[in-house]
């Protein structure tokens, strides 16, 4: 039975295909000699309407006003008053606390005040030198603290006060946009318009045969993007900056499929249904920090456990066996990693100044360097190792921390490369690939060759050679894009990444989590440093790794977990209602006249004792 549902869905989609294949050949003919005029604009429009979806893009995401969250207050004798910011807040002497208190008595970091999901409150004791207490209470580790408690931190008493429903009413009204924003509706019409684009210039195109999967292709494509549009608006989240940047690189990477292996395109659709579901599912795990802190160890193990199948069974493809293959369908393990690696790297606060938890997630990002050494993908375990400087960064603010790291991977690296004779000769290649055309130059002089070959606008889409090296719709991709759609579209797509970095880099002072800062940061490193490896790695400006271009480079495993990383990306962006992974606060029932009655007997009395 299953077999002939399976038969029917294959004849229908075939006859699909046939049908618009016979279409496009009589269009062809209809139109005749038209047909290359409208190729020729086609080749100035799609680097336009790219640009310009950048463009868009990057003045929505700066252009609003946003203001900043504040989520209660500590009060001090006089009325001196200390706003918390973030969900996370970190009690000390030192100037990157949250909660500075320059007191003798106080530590560096002190303590941490941390917000949980429900609303519910925790102050923690960093092991400092004097202890904290909530109402004369010592802390013993960690205490629940509820409003209008009183916490003393070296011998300063402070009144916790969070945020009455009312008050964060009056936040949530204050802080939506005072300008006009720009239209996230109309910039995703845009970028339709680019994908039509695409579907026309291999329509009309009279120099190759048409292909039904590829004319099928772009429409799922643009259909998908608005299916994630509507998603997101249906439950009321209206910024679309970082999905519609993927979504542009996302479409570059269609036409380099359609160029390059038809046959895939198909493939492609269901990889980016995936890749888009795994998107949404990953930014609903971060909504929750106690999920997330539950899944941390089994996610680890889990990383470790697939990472350790691929070094025992995988076969080695090109020098490295970073392919498995399970029933007949083939993945790289190290992608999916990727996402597990940020995931467990990032901490939330409690756990920031544990060296134990420190300590735990150097020897997983060991395990995980080591096992990409040992299937000689040194590529993608340079990307991890950055991945790592960050991240070990971020949690231990130690400049030392990264430059012992450093150490270590330049004397491994040396190791390796004694060890693994063709990773050296591509560094003896480095730099010198017009001396070696044919040999350790001859994917890289190509590719120069192709890029120049493009020009500024191109030669249109389909119409390269570049397509014919080996690898050029993976490792070779960013000159494929420049000799078919032009050097202004392939530094748009440059630009789309480094966009999501700064998009990361300019939300993350105002995320609630030291969890999300540390997740977006890592993600948006992790994808620019790999862009620039693809990249200056293909124009012989860095060695030769063989990465993949984020979201552009033909493959499933690559496009699938760059979508569940921008997840990451995403958790940053506080602004009112904008992102899906950032939950509603919980409304708290007591009543802030209350609250402030207890405020302003605590001072009068502090004033009276000091009297």
């Amino acid at each position: 039975m299953r077999a002939t549902v399976s038969a029917h869905v294959h004849f229908m989609i075939e006859s699909v295909y046939k049908a618009l294949e016979t279409v496009a050949e009589w269009s062809v003919s209809f139109i005749g000699k038209r047909a290359e005029t409208a190729l020729f604009f086609l080749r100035y429009l799609i680097p336009a309407l790219g640009l310009i979806v950048l463009l868009r893009c990057l003045i929505s995401l700066f252009r609003e006003d946003s203001r900043p969250e504040r989520w209660g207050r500590l009060v001090l004798s006089g009325d001196v008053t200390i706003p918390l910011m973030h969900w996370e807040n970190t009690i000390g002497r030192g100037r990157s606390c949250d909660i500075r208190v320059d007191v003798p008595t106080v530590s560096r970091s002190h303590g941490a005040l941390i917000r949980d999901n429900r609303g519910g409150w925790t102050v923690y004791d960093l092991s400092s030198r004097t202890g904290i207490e909530v109402d004369h209470k010592k802390v013993d580790g960690s205490m629940p603290v509820r409003p209008g408690q009183v916490i003393t931190v070296g011998g300063l008493d402070m009144v916790f006060l969070p945020m009455s429903e009312e008050e964060e009413r009056e936040q949530a009204e204050s802080r939506r946009y005072r300008y006009q924003p720009v239209s996230q509706g109309f910039t995703l019409f845009l970028l339709s318009m680019l994908q039509a684009c695409f579907f026309l210039s291999f329509f009309l195109d009279p120099s190759q045969p048409a292909d039904g999967r590829i004319l099928l292709g772009f429409p799922c494509l643009a259909a998908v993007s608005w299916a994630a549009y509507l998603f997101t608006r249906s439950i009321r989240r209206r910024a679309f900056e970082a999905e519609t940047l993927a979504l542009l690189l996302t479409t570059a990477g269609f036409a380099v499929c359609a160029t390059s292996a038809a046959y895939e395109m198909t493939r492609q659709i269901l990889f980016l249904i995936a890749g888009v579901i795994l998107y949404f599912c990953v930014g609903a795990v971060l909504r929750s920090l106690r999920l997330v802190k539950k899944l941390r160890i089994p996610a680890a193990a889990a990383g470790l456990a697939l990472l350790l199948v691929n070094v025992v069974f995988s076969e080695a493809v090109l020098g490295a066996k970073n392919w498995l293959s399970i029933g007949g369908f083939s993945f790289q393990p190290s992608e999916f990693v990727k996402i597990v690696f940020i995931f467990v790297g990032a901490a939330t606060l409690d756990r920031l100044f544990t060296k134990k938890n420190l300590f735990l997630f150097v020897g997983f990002a060991a395990m995980c360097v080591l096992a990409l050494v040992l299937i000689s993908d040194f590529g993608t375990g340079l990307v991890f190792f950055v991945t790592y400087l960050v991240i070990a960064f971020l949690r231990s603010g130690s400049i030392g921390t990264v430059f012992l790291s450093v150490g270590g991977a330049v004397s491994a690296g040396l190791l390796a490369i004694s060890l693994k004779p063709y990773i050296a000769s591509r560094f003896s290649g480095w730099r010198h690939a017009w001396d070696f055309p044919y040999d350790s130059g001859y994917q890289q002089v190509r590719a120069m060759s192709a890029a120049a070959g493009g020009g500024l606008f191109g030669l249109g889409a389909g119409r390269g050679w570049l397509e014919t090296v080996v690898a050029a719709n993976t490792d070779l991709v960013f000159g494929v894009v420049c000799e078919e759609e032009g050097l202004i579209f392939g530094l748009t797509m440059i630009l789309a990444v480094i966009l999501l970095g700064v998009y990361a880099f300019a939300y993350a002072g105002r995320a609630r989590s030291s969890f999300t800062v540390i997740c977006s940061v890592s993600a948006a490193a992790m994808l620019i440093f790999q862009m620039m490896l693809n990249v200056l790695g293909s124009m012989d400006i860095l060695p030769f790794t063989g990465v993949t271009f984020p979201f552009v480079s033909r493959g499933g495993s690559s496009l699938i977990a760059c979508w569940g990383i921008l997840a990451f990306i995403k958790a940053c962006d506080t602004r009112q209602n904008a992102s899906f992974t950032v939950r509603v606060p919980g409304r708290r029932k007591r009543n802030a006249a209350d609250v402030d009655e207890d405020v302003r007997i605590y001072v009068r009395g502090s004033e009276a004792e000091h009297d």
